[in-house]
Parts: structure tokens; sequence; C-alpha cells
């Protein structure tokens, strides 16, 4: 123990009067959870093939040479909806999903602070900020990794779809016109540099990615606190995939360029798998973080706009200095209520207090029966 025990203090937090009000809602079980999420992603899922029907003018830009694609990117849809539905079902998150969207479409927190949300997106989700803080080295690995991910997604997923079409009037170029739903959008030549830049996107998105990529696992293969909680399927896996659908489509560029189309089949079908795979398993894998990333924007931009409102913080019951916004406070406090969490009084002391109150009923609750 590092402080020694105060008389006057108590041993466990005193009861309190009424906590904020609980979400309200009965809990739901499990059954019934799984039956709205595959409700939830089935819609998802109709919608997504409807887009894609009336988006690619009723299939007449549709390529069926990408047909596996698109039916991965339904799986994905599928996938994402039912995951994140259950997901937002727990009390915790269901609080956090809510408080976010009360937060950005509240107009009072845009008259107060108009500027916020688009910060925190740009700082939060683009350049993700907090992860310089833990390793200059690891920032710039995962931006790498998000942009190229982010170029490829853009690129690939309106391609697949059927949305975005490059025709050439001459049937080979160098001419080309790039249209969005049939209306053309741009008009480029296939040998400037604004040309090479569209028929090499997601080549410049493999090289991003792979560099990102082969950091991550540089690192798992080397730093020992990486090492020690890892799981083959669940960090390793995700980092495989990525680099395996990148260098196979930088080899695919290769072999049209450079060997006349020595090997394209092949590895056009290794390709194709290797994307399948990954988009299926978005859903299911450590890539689900990143659907669920934008939530934590919402309770970030929460506790920022409380903050402004609410000049007086919550102060630690014992020691009174500032622990955290009242909104936020009574947020977690109704969390752990949701939860069936009866020690919800203690969101309401600071961390040093905590590990004081415990450190005395210990000593008066254990070590007590060895004397």
């Amino acid at each position: 123990m590092t402080e020694p025990p105060q008389t006057a203090e108590p041993t466990t937090p005193e009861p309190e009067a009424p906590a904020p009000v609980p979400d309200g809602r009965a809990p739901q079980t499990p059954a019934a959870v799984r039956r709205r999420a595959v409700l939830v992603g089935t819609a998802v899922s109709v919608l997504l093939i409807l887009a894609i029907v009336f988006g690619s003018r009723l299939l007449r830009d549709f390529d069926s040479a990408l047909l596996p694609y698109a039916v991965a990117t339904v799986f994905l849809a599928f996938g994402v909806a039912y995951r994140y539905t259950v997901w937002i079902s727990a009390p915790g998150a269901r609080r956090l999903f809510r408080q976010g969207w009360r937060s950005f479409f509240s107009a009072a927190n845009f008259r107060r602070a108009p500027t916020a949300l688009p910060r925190m997106i740009a700082t939060y989700l683009g350049f993700q900020k907090f992860l310089g803080a833990r390793s200059h080295a690891r920032w710039a690995a995962h931006q790498l990794l998000f942009w190229g991910c982010v170029l490829a997604a853009l690129i690939t997923f309106p391609l697949t779809w059927g949305w975005f079409t490059f025709t050439s009037s001459t049937g080979d170029g160098p001419g080309y016109e790039m249209r969005i739903w049939g209306f053309k959008v741009l008009g480029f030549d296939s040998l400037n540099i604004v040309g090479w830049l569209m028929f090499h996107g997601l080549d410049i998105a493999a090289v991003l990615v792979i560099a990102g990529a082969a950091y991550f696992l540089w690192r798992r293969m080397k730093d020992r606190g990486a090492i020690t909680g890892q799981r083959f399927a669940y960090d390793l896996i995700p980092l495989i995939a990525l680099i395996v659908i990148s260098v196979t489509g930088l080899l695919l560029t290769f072999s049209s360029i450079f060997l006349h189309g020595g090997g394209y089949e092949f590895l056009a079908i290794l390709h194709m798998v290797s994307v399948v795979f990954t988009l299926i398993y978005i859903p299911f894998g450590k890539f689900f973080h990143i659907v669920q990333r934008p939530a934590a924007v919402g309770m970030q931009l929460f506790k920022y706009t409380s903050r402004r409102k609410d000049e007086e913080l919550r102060t630690c019951r014992r020691c009174h200095e500032p622990i955290d916004t009242t909104d936020y406070v009574d947020n977690l406090r109704g969390t752990m209520k949701d939860l069936k969490l009866d020690f919800d009084a203690w969101a309401e002391y600071c961390p040093r207090c905590k590990r004081v109150l415990r450190g005395n009923a210990y000593l008066t609750h254990v070590k007590k029966g060895y004397k």
C-alpha cells in the first residue's frame, strides 16, 4: 500500500440517491436479437441488390466477370448489418449509439460548436491522432493501411456494382470517358498522368497496403507484447489476406504489361478468391472495428459538447477532484445499471480514490481474518 488507511473514510461507497434512469427497455433474449439482426441484414442486402441493379442501369453496365465480387459485397452487407445490430443491442453499445446520434442531430450542439464534428472526423477517423500517442511508427503504418484500403474500396466497389464505367469511342483508347450511373463525369487520355492514375489507382493502393500490413506483420513477429496476446485467426489472418490481395493485384498488372498476359488467368482467380474471402471475413473478424469506429466518434462528440455545456464537472465524492462531465458520468452509471452491475456508485470516484477504498476494504475484510 502506498497510502495508509484513513479511518475517517468509508470502506465502500455509501449508498446514494437515485441513480440515473436506466435505458428503460426490457432485456432482450438472444433469440430475439438474432431474429431482428437477420431481418435487418436481409433488408440491407436487398437494398444493395436493388442499388446494383438500378445503379448499373438495369445491369447494362454490369460486368458479369465481376459477379463473384458483387455477390461477396452482398454477403458483406448482410454480415455487417447483422453483427452491427447484435452489437448495438447490448446495453453499453446501445447507449453509446443513441447518445452519439443524439449529439450529432442536436441543433444546440451545432450552434455551440459547429466545427466539432468535422474536426473529430478528420482527427479521430481520418488521421487517427490517438495512435500517434502510442507510437509514431504504428501511426504511420496504420495510415498507410487505412488510406490504401479506403482508396481500394472507393475504386473497387463502384466498379464491381457497375456504377463506374470507362468507355472509349475507338475501342482501345487512348481517349476514355468515365461515367457514373451512365452520366459522363470526366474525359481523359490514358497516356497522360491523369490517365495513368485512373488505371493504376488500385496499384497505388496495393503498395500502401503492403507497406502498412508488412510493418504490422513484422511487429507481431518481433514485439514481445504483441506476440503474447495475439491470435492467429484474429490478428495474423487479416494481415496475410491484405498482403495476398495486394501482391496478386500487382502481379496482374505486371503480367499484363511485361508478360503479355502470361499467367493472368491463374492470378485473376487467386486474386478473386482472396478478395471474396476477405470481404466475407470482415463482419466476423478484426476488420469489424472499421464499422464500429464511427460510433466512438459519436461518443467523443457527446463528451465534448456536454463539457462545453456544463462548466462544472462532476467531482469525486471523496477528494472532490474533477472526474468528467455530468452527462458522461450519468451515462456511465446508467449503462452499469442496464448491465445489472450493483456498484455503479463507483463511477463517481476518481481512479486514485477507488484504489484507496479498495485497499481499505481489503485491510478491513480480508487481512483482518489473519490477525
